[in-house]
Protein backbone atom coordinates (compact mmCIF):
# COMPACT_ATOMS: atom_id res chain seq x y z
CA UNK A 1 0.00 0.00 0.00
CA UNK A 2 1.47 3.41 -0.93
CA UNK A 3 2.57 5.24 2.22
CA UNK A 4 0.87 8.48 1.20
CA UNK A 5 -2.59 6.95 1.56
CA UNK A 6 -3.56 4.22 4.01
CA UNK A 7 -5.87 1.29 3.36
CA UNK A 8 -8.58 2.98 5.45
CA UNK A 9 -8.25 6.33 3.70
CA UNK A 10 -8.57 4.75 0.27
CA UNK A 11 -11.56 2.73 1.33
CA UNK A 12 -13.38 5.68 2.92
CA UNK A 13 -12.80 7.85 -0.15
CA UNK A 14 -14.08 5.08 -2.43
CA UNK A 15 -17.14 4.43 -0.27
CA UNK A 16 -18.13 8.08 -0.21
CA UNK A 17 -18.13 8.28 -4.01
CA UNK A 18 -18.89 4.76 -5.21
CA UNK A 19 -20.36 2.86 -2.26
CA UNK A 20 -23.97 2.10 -1.45
CA UNK A 21 -25.97 4.91 0.17
CA UNK A 22 -29.63 4.03 -0.48
CA UNK A 23 -30.20 0.81 1.48
CA UNK A 24 -33.32 1.05 3.68
CA UNK A 25 -31.37 0.60 6.94
CA UNK A 26 -28.81 3.29 6.14
CA UNK A 27 -29.06 6.85 7.41
CA UNK A 28 -30.23 5.74 10.85
CA UNK A 29 -28.34 5.24 14.10
CA UNK A 30 -31.24 3.28 15.57
CA UNK A 31 -29.51 0.15 16.92
CA UNK A 32 -32.70 -1.89 16.49
CA UNK A 33 -32.76 -1.26 12.72
CA UNK A 34 -29.01 -1.78 12.41
CA UNK A 35 -29.16 -5.02 14.40
CA UNK A 36 -32.09 -6.36 12.41
CA UNK A 37 -30.39 -5.65 9.09
CA UNK A 38 -27.09 -7.18 10.22
CA UNK A 39 -28.75 -10.41 11.38
CA UNK A 40 -30.80 -10.70 8.18
CA UNK A 41 -27.72 -10.05 6.03
CA UNK A 42 -25.84 -12.99 7.53
CA UNK A 43 -25.54 -15.56 4.70
CA UNK A 44 -28.18 -13.68 2.67
CA UNK A 45 -28.00 -11.27 -0.29
CA UNK A 46 -29.12 -7.65 0.10
CA UNK A 47 -31.77 -7.94 -2.63
CA UNK A 48 -33.36 -10.88 -0.79
CA UNK A 49 -33.24 -9.16 2.60
CA UNK A 50 -34.86 -5.81 1.69
CA UNK A 51 -38.52 -6.96 1.45
CA UNK A 52 -38.17 -9.12 4.57
CA UNK A 53 -36.61 -6.22 6.46
CA UNK A 54 -39.41 -3.85 5.48
CA UNK A 55 -42.15 -6.35 6.32
CA UNK A 56 -40.49 -7.20 9.63
CA UNK A 57 -40.29 -3.53 10.64
CA UNK A 58 -43.92 -3.02 9.71
CA UNK A 59 -44.99 -5.80 12.08
CA UNK A 60 -42.34 -5.31 14.78
CA UNK A 61 -41.34 -1.60 14.71
CA UNK A 62 -39.10 -1.74 17.78
CA UNK A 63 -37.38 -4.15 20.12
CA UNK A 64 -40.24 -4.03 22.64
CA UNK A 65 -42.77 -5.08 19.99
CA UNK A 66 -40.51 -7.89 18.85
CA UNK A 67 -39.93 -9.15 22.38
CA UNK A 68 -43.68 -9.22 23.05
CA UNK A 69 -44.57 -11.10 19.86
CA UNK A 70 -45.18 -14.87 19.89
CA UNK A 71 -42.21 -16.79 18.51
CA UNK A 72 -44.50 -18.45 15.94
CA UNK A 73 -45.34 -15.07 14.43
CA UNK A 74 -41.67 -14.07 14.32
CA UNK A 75 -40.69 -17.31 12.58
CA UNK A 76 -43.52 -16.92 10.07
CA UNK A 77 -42.15 -13.50 9.10
CA UNK A 78 -38.79 -15.19 8.56
CA UNK A 79 -40.16 -18.01 6.39
CA UNK A 80 -38.19 -18.25 3.15
CA UNK A 81 -35.19 -16.32 4.46
CA UNK A 82 -33.43 -19.48 5.67
CA UNK A 83 -31.10 -20.18 8.59
CA UNK A 84 -34.06 -20.14 10.97
CA UNK A 85 -31.94 -20.19 14.12
CA UNK A 86 -31.39 -16.49 13.35
CA UNK A 87 -35.09 -15.80 13.88
CA UNK A 88 -35.19 -17.68 17.17
CA UNK A 89 -32.05 -15.93 18.41
CA UNK A 90 -33.48 -12.59 17.27
CA UNK A 91 -36.53 -13.15 19.44
CA UNK A 92 -34.46 -14.33 22.43
CA UNK A 93 -32.15 -11.34 22.04
CA UNK A 94 -35.05 -8.88 21.96
CA UNK A 95 -36.50 -10.39 25.12
CA UNK A 96 -33.12 -10.21 26.86
CA UNK A 97 -32.64 -6.56 25.86
CA UNK A 98 -36.06 -5.69 27.28
CA UNK A 99 -35.69 -7.79 30.45
CA UNK A 100 -32.07 -7.03 31.30
CA UNK A 101 -31.37 -3.68 29.62
CA UNK A 102 -34.70 -1.89 29.90
CA UNK A 103 -35.26 -2.03 26.14
CA UNK A 104 -32.02 -0.14 25.36
CA UNK A 105 -29.25 -1.78 23.35
CA UNK A 106 -25.82 -2.00 25.01
CA UNK A 107 -23.50 0.61 23.51
CA UNK A 108 -20.25 -1.35 23.14
CA UNK A 109 -19.27 -4.21 20.87
CA UNK A 110 -18.09 -6.24 23.86
CA UNK A 111 -21.49 -6.01 25.57
CA UNK A 112 -23.43 -6.60 22.34
CA UNK A 113 -21.43 -9.76 21.66
CA UNK A 114 -22.81 -11.28 24.87
CA UNK A 115 -26.37 -11.23 23.51
CA UNK A 116 -27.94 -14.25 21.76
CA UNK A 117 -27.14 -14.53 18.06
CA UNK A 118 -24.67 -11.62 17.99
CA UNK A 119 -21.10 -12.64 17.24
CA UNK A 120 -17.96 -10.54 17.39
CA UNK A 121 -18.20 -9.14 13.86
CA UNK A 122 -21.93 -8.38 14.03
CA UNK A 123 -21.47 -6.70 17.40
CA UNK A 124 -18.74 -4.50 15.95
CA UNK A 125 -20.94 -3.50 13.00
CA UNK A 126 -23.82 -2.55 15.31
CA UNK A 127 -21.52 -0.58 17.61
CA UNK A 128 -19.86 1.22 14.70
CA UNK A 129 -23.04 2.21 12.86
CA UNK A 130 -25.13 2.99 15.94
CA UNK A 131 -22.63 4.44 18.40
CA UNK A 132 -19.52 5.25 16.35
CA UNK A 133 -17.32 2.76 18.19
CA UNK A 134 -13.98 2.05 16.54
CA UNK A 135 -14.38 -1.73 16.17
CA UNK A 136 -13.31 -4.19 13.48
CA UNK A 137 -15.69 -6.39 11.49
CA UNK A 138 -14.70 -9.67 9.87
CA UNK A 139 -17.58 -11.33 8.03
CA UNK A 140 -17.18 -13.50 4.93
CA UNK A 141 -16.99 -10.55 2.54
CA UNK A 142 -14.33 -8.82 4.62
CA UNK A 143 -12.26 -11.98 4.89
CA UNK A 144 -12.31 -12.26 1.09
CA UNK A 145 -11.20 -8.64 0.64
CA UNK A 146 -8.35 -8.92 3.14
CA UNK A 147 -7.15 -12.29 1.84
CA UNK A 148 -6.96 -10.95 -1.70
CA UNK A 149 -5.55 -7.48 -1.08
CA UNK A 150 -2.88 -8.70 1.36
CA UNK A 151 -2.29 -12.16 -0.17
CA UNK A 152 -3.21 -14.19 2.91
CA UNK A 153 -3.10 -17.93 2.24
CA UNK A 154 -4.96 -20.69 4.03
CA UNK A 155 -8.64 -21.32 4.73
CA UNK A 156 -9.90 -18.15 6.51
CA UNK A 157 -12.21 -20.18 8.73
CA UNK A 158 -9.34 -22.07 10.33
CA UNK A 159 -8.25 -20.79 13.73
CA UNK A 160 -4.70 -19.69 12.81
CA UNK A 161 -5.76 -17.82 9.66
CA UNK A 162 -8.76 -16.26 11.38
CA UNK A 163 -6.55 -14.96 14.21
CA UNK A 164 -4.23 -13.42 11.63
CA UNK A 165 -7.18 -11.79 9.87
CA UNK A 166 -8.55 -10.36 13.12
CA UNK A 167 -5.15 -8.88 13.92
CA UNK A 168 -4.98 -7.36 10.45
CA UNK A 169 -8.55 -6.02 10.64
CA UNK A 170 -7.81 -4.35 13.99
CA UNK A 171 -4.59 -2.81 12.67
CA UNK A 172 -6.33 -1.23 9.66
CA UNK A 173 -9.00 0.68 11.60
CA UNK A 174 -9.08 4.44 10.92
CA UNK A 175 -8.90 6.98 13.71
CA UNK A 176 -12.03 8.70 12.34
CA UNK A 177 -14.77 7.82 9.86
CA UNK A 178 -15.50 4.34 11.23
CA UNK A 179 -19.03 4.31 9.75
CA UNK A 180 -17.88 4.97 6.17
CA UNK A 181 -14.94 2.59 6.61
CA UNK A 182 -17.14 -0.25 7.89
CA UNK A 183 -19.73 0.31 5.17
CA UNK A 184 -16.92 0.47 2.61
CA UNK A 185 -15.64 -2.96 3.58
CA UNK A 186 -19.14 -4.38 3.22
CA UNK A 187 -19.73 -2.62 -0.10
CA UNK A 188 -16.39 -3.62 -1.58
CA UNK A 189 -16.92 -7.29 -0.80
CA UNK A 190 -20.51 -7.28 -1.99
CA UNK A 191 -20.17 -5.29 -5.21
CA UNK A 192 -16.58 -5.50 -6.53
CA UNK A 193 -14.48 -8.08 -4.71
CA UNK A 194 -17.10 -10.77 -5.26
CA UNK A 195 -16.56 -14.49 -4.92
CA UNK A 196 -16.98 -15.55 -8.53
CA UNK A 197 -16.00 -12.68 -10.82
CA UNK A 198 -14.31 -9.76 -9.06
CA UNK A 199 -14.39 -6.41 -10.89
CA UNK A 200 -10.74 -5.59 -10.31
CA UNK A 201 -10.33 -2.51 -12.57
CA UNK A 202 -12.89 -0.55 -10.52
CA UNK A 203 -11.39 -1.53 -7.15
CA UNK A 204 -9.64 1.19 -5.10
CA UNK A 205 -6.87 -1.34 -4.36
CA UNK A 206 -6.34 -2.53 -7.94
CA UNK A 207 -2.73 -1.34 -7.99
CA UNK A 208 -1.90 -2.80 -4.58
CA UNK A 209 -3.82 -6.10 -4.47
CA UNK A 210 -1.57 -9.15 -4.12
CA UNK A 211 -4.18 -11.49 -5.60
CA UNK A 212 -4.54 -9.33 -8.71
CA UNK A 213 -0.80 -8.90 -9.14
CA UNK A 214 -0.24 -12.66 -8.90
CA UNK A 215 -3.39 -13.73 -10.76
CA UNK A 216 -4.81 -15.46 -7.67
CA UNK A 217 -8.26 -13.86 -7.51
CA UNK A 218 -9.98 -17.24 -8.02
CA UNK A 219 -7.85 -19.07 -5.46
CA UNK A 220 -7.91 -16.50 -2.66
CA UNK A 221 -9.36 -16.88 -0.17
CA UNK A 222 -8.61 -20.60 -0.11
CA UNK A 223 -11.59 -22.93 0.12
CA UNK A 224 -12.38 -25.14 3.08
CA UNK A 225 -11.11 -28.70 2.63
CA UNK A 226 -14.38 -30.43 1.85
CA UNK A 227 -15.65 -33.73 3.16
CA UNK A 228 -18.45 -35.47 1.24
CA UNK A 229 -21.79 -33.72 1.83
CA UNK A 230 -24.10 -35.92 3.94
CA UNK A 231 -27.35 -37.01 2.28
CA UNK A 232 -30.66 -37.34 4.12
CA UNK A 233 -34.14 -38.43 3.05
CA UNK A 234 -37.49 -37.48 4.56
CA UNK A 235 -41.03 -38.46 3.59
CA UNK A 236 -43.65 -35.73 3.88
CA UNK A 237 -47.32 -36.65 3.67
CA UNK A 238 -49.42 -34.00 1.97
CA UNK A 239 -52.92 -34.71 3.31
CA UNK A 240 -55.74 -32.90 1.51
CA UNK A 241 -59.49 -33.09 1.24
CA UNK A 242 -59.30 -31.39 -2.14
CA UNK A 243 -59.74 -27.90 -0.74
CA UNK A 244 -57.49 -27.81 2.31
CA UNK A 245 -54.10 -29.12 3.35
CA UNK A 246 -53.01 -30.35 6.77
CA UNK A 247 -49.94 -28.57 8.16
CA UNK A 248 -48.31 -29.02 11.54
CA UNK A 249 -45.89 -26.77 13.40
CA UNK A 250 -42.36 -28.10 13.91
CA UNK A 251 -40.75 -28.03 17.38
CA UNK A 252 -39.08 -24.68 18.13
CA UNK A 253 -35.53 -26.02 17.66
CA UNK A 254 -34.01 -28.14 14.93
CA UNK A 255 -34.67 -28.22 11.21
CA UNK A 256 -37.27 -25.58 10.21
CA UNK A 257 -37.96 -24.92 13.88
CA UNK A 258 -41.32 -23.24 14.50
CA UNK A 259 -42.45 -23.40 10.87
CA UNK A 260 -45.48 -25.17 9.42
CA UNK A 261 -44.85 -28.33 7.39
CA UNK A 262 -46.87 -31.39 6.31
CA UNK A 263 -46.61 -34.39 8.66
CA UNK A 264 -43.39 -36.38 8.26
CA UNK A 265 -43.21 -40.18 8.29
CA UNK A 266 -44.61 -43.26 6.61
CA UNK A 267 -48.03 -42.42 5.11
CA UNK A 268 -49.92 -45.29 6.74
CA UNK A 269 -48.62 -44.44 10.19
CA UNK A 270 -49.16 -40.70 9.69
CA UNK A 271 -52.78 -41.20 8.62
CA UNK A 272 -53.55 -43.75 11.35
CA UNK A 273 -52.14 -41.48 14.07
CA UNK A 274 -54.56 -38.77 12.96
CA UNK A 275 -57.59 -41.03 12.53
CA UNK A 276 -57.65 -40.58 8.76
CA UNK A 277 -58.02 -42.98 5.87
CA UNK A 278 -56.72 -42.37 2.37
CA UNK A 279 -59.27 -42.39 -0.45
CA UNK A 280 -56.40 -42.09 -2.92
CA UNK A 281 -52.64 -41.96 -2.55
CA UNK A 282 -49.75 -41.34 -4.92
CA UNK A 283 -46.11 -40.50 -4.73
CA UNK A 284 -44.99 -37.14 -6.10
CA UNK A 285 -41.57 -36.50 -7.66
CA UNK A 286 -38.72 -36.17 -5.18
CA UNK A 287 -37.45 -32.68 -4.41
CA UNK A 288 -33.82 -32.03 -3.47
CA UNK A 289 -32.85 -29.12 -1.21
CA UNK A 290 -29.33 -28.17 -0.12
CA UNK A 291 -28.58 -26.87 3.36
CA UNK A 292 -25.22 -25.63 4.57
CA UNK A 293 -24.08 -28.96 5.99
CA UNK A 294 -26.21 -31.57 4.23
CA UNK A 295 -28.52 -32.26 1.30
CA UNK A 296 -32.10 -33.29 1.91
CA UNK A 297 -34.25 -35.29 -0.50
CA UNK A 298 -37.93 -34.64 0.19
CA UNK A 299 -40.06 -37.64 -0.78
CA UNK A 300 -43.63 -36.30 -0.91
CA UNK A 301 -46.71 -38.50 -0.88
CA UNK A 302 -50.09 -36.98 -1.70
CA UNK A 303 -53.04 -38.46 0.23
CA UNK A 304 -56.65 -37.57 -0.52
CA UNK A 305 -58.98 -37.97 2.48
CA UNK A 306 -62.56 -37.19 3.32
CA UNK A 307 -63.13 -33.74 4.79
CA UNK A 308 -62.21 -34.21 8.47
CA UNK A 309 -64.21 -32.73 11.34
CA UNK A 310 -62.93 -29.56 12.97
CA UNK A 311 -60.21 -30.25 15.51
CA UNK A 312 -58.62 -28.23 18.26
CA UNK A 313 -55.37 -30.18 18.08
CA UNK A 314 -52.50 -27.92 19.11
CA UNK A 315 -50.02 -27.17 16.36
CA UNK A 316 -52.18 -28.50 13.51
CA UNK A 317 -54.10 -26.51 10.95
CA UNK A 318 -56.20 -27.30 7.89
CA UNK A 319 -55.41 -24.43 5.56
CA UNK A 320 -56.90 -23.60 2.15
CA UNK A 321 -54.66 -24.95 -0.61
CA UNK A 322 -54.59 -21.53 -2.22
CA UNK A 323 -53.11 -19.94 0.92
CA UNK A 324 -51.00 -22.70 2.47
CA UNK A 325 -47.79 -21.87 0.56
CA UNK A 326 -47.77 -18.38 2.10
CA UNK A 327 -48.51 -19.49 5.65
CA UNK A 328 -45.01 -19.47 7.13
CA UNK A 329 -43.60 -22.62 5.53
CA UNK A 330 -40.02 -23.40 4.41
CA UNK A 331 -39.15 -22.68 0.78
CA UNK A 332 -39.07 -26.31 -0.44
CA UNK A 333 -42.35 -27.06 1.32
CA UNK A 334 -43.92 -24.06 -0.42
CA UNK A 335 -42.83 -25.55 -3.74
CA UNK A 336 -44.53 -28.85 -2.88
CA UNK A 337 -47.71 -27.09 -1.80
CA UNK A 338 -47.88 -25.11 -5.05
CA UNK A 339 -47.50 -28.36 -6.95
CA UNK A 340 -50.41 -29.91 -5.05
CA UNK A 341 -52.54 -26.76 -5.36
CA UNK A 342 -52.14 -26.77 -9.11
CA UNK A 343 -53.22 -30.41 -9.42
CA UNK A 344 -54.66 -31.63 -6.11
CA UNK A 345 -56.15 -34.75 -7.63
Amino acid sequence: MPKEQSFAQRLITWQQTAGRHDLPWQGSRDPYRVWLSEIMLQQTQVATVIPYYQRFLSSFPDVVALAAAPIERVVEHWAGLGYYARARNLHRCAQQIVAQHGGAFPRTAAELAELPGIGRSTAAAIAAFSFGERAAILDGNVKRVLCRVFGIAGFPGSAPVERKLWQLAESLLPETGIEAYTQGLMDLGATLCTRGTPHCPACPFADACVARREGRQKTLPEARPRAPMPERNATFVLITDGQRLLLERRPPSGLWGGLLVPPEGEPEQVLAARGLCALAQRKLPDLKHAFTHFRLTLQPVLCRVQAPPATGETGSAWLPLSKAAAAGVPTPIARLIRLVASAPD
